[in-house]
């Protein structure tokens, strides 16, 4: 029995799995590989195989800012499990694992007392993607906050640490390669009341329901910001709300958020991705850059 077929008889890599239903826009085809990892010692048996280092990875959070092709994605995807949802908190420094929600963090990190935090509350994602992307909002980052990362190198197995400063955290942006792996970040908060901080992420809460699409498959922003005017307000001054490819549409409510119909496919939201950002650059010049992942388009 090889190491491989070991961990498909355990169930921690399985084929053929659908991706589109672990995404928020709820569309794309099936992965070839699949394996969700509880623990470090089943990570170091699946790097051991060969999988990681023999096929395109994936590492897949909470599914938010990511569109997979129709066709799926030719690689292996793996998800972080159980042994990596943990949260540890000793006075001021909040430590959580690549598979903590964001909004968890913020809420455990207010209720110990411990502030700054409260602005992941408004972020989608997974610890391990805030990394990744150097994720924010409201006028606080991700770099603000973090002091340190752990790293697994997918390909040779290889643990290391990053700082905000190694990573090259800028906006929505670090030189993380698709072989890294976040296993867990630790932050530096500031004291905090609990009362104040939970009012704040109840602010935050309502800024996203009265001004984002609530309710519908989106991905979140899906341009990053250029120099000037931000993505949105540029959109929705070139009068592109309600442009539609399939059954995907550019948001009335927010023109930097495309939704999605239960008859949308991928390939309508990388189209009309590609729509809007040629319309706008014929328009006014500036080159819009998504900020939405796309895999497995290149089969």
């Amino acid at each position: 029995m090889t190491a491989l077929t070991e961990l498909v008889d355990r169930g921690v890599v399985t084929t053929d799995v659908p991706l589109g239903p672990l995404t928020t826009y709820k569309s794309g085809g099936p992965a070839r590989w699949f394996a969700e990892v509880d623990d470090g010692e089943t990570l170091g048996e699946l790097i051991a195989t060969g999988l990681t280092s023999s096929h395109p990875v994936l590492v897949l959070g909470r599914g938010s800012n990511l569109v997979v092709s129709d066709e799926g994605f030719d690689g292996l995807v793996i998800r972080l499990g159980s042994g990596f949802t943990k949260i540890r908190i000793t006075r001021l420094s909040v430590t959580a694992g690549g598979a903590v929600p964001l909004p968890r963090l913020a809420r455990a990190a207010v209720e110990a007392g411990v502030g700054g935090l409260e602005f992941f509350v408004g972020v989608p994602g997974s610890v391990g993607g805030a990394v990744r992307q150097n994720a924010g909002c409201f006028g606080t980052e991700t770099k603000d906050r973090l002091v340190k990362a752990a790293l697994i190198d997918l390909v040779t197995g290889t643990v290391h640490e990053g700082t905000p400063r190694t990573l090259d955290l800028s906006y929505r942006h670090s030189n993380l390669k698709t072989s890294d792996l976040v296993l867990e970040a630790a932050f530096e908060g500031t004291p905090g009341d609990p009362v104040a901080g939970a009012e704040e992420m109840r602010r935050i809460t309502r800024w996203r329901r009265d001004h984002q699409p609530g309710g519908t498959f989106n991905a979140g922003s899906v341009f990053k910001n250029p120099p000037g005017e931000p993505a949105g307000a540029l959109i929705d001054r070139l009068g592109l709300k309600g442009t539609r490819v399939g059954d995907v549409a550019v948001s009335e409510k927010h023109a930097n958020f495309f939704v999605a119909g239960p008859a949308a496919t991928s390939a309508d939201i990388l189209r009309l991705v590609e729509k809007v950002k040629d319309t706008v650059f014929e328009m006014t010049g500036t080159k819009l850059e998504p900020e939405i992942q796309f895999v497995g388009f290149d089969r």
